[in-house]
């Protein structure tokens, strides 16, 4: 369970979205159920980033 402090602190989103491209590119384009998981996960982090970032 992410404490205050972990939750607190938000990668750039030009960070979130490599990792974002890099799971793709890994997965060929197509994610398993543990990739869709990691990309879901991702990708409310990616939008906390810009939410921070605006």
């Amino acid at each position: 369970m992410a404490t205050t402090s972990e939750s607190a602190t938000v990668r750039p989103a030009a960070e979130v979205n490599e990792q974002i491209r890099a799971l793709w590119l890994r997965a060929g384009g197509r994610l398993s159920a543990e990739e869709r998981v990691e990309y879901e996960a991702l990708v409310v982090e990616w939008a906390a980033a810009m939410r921070e970032a605006a």
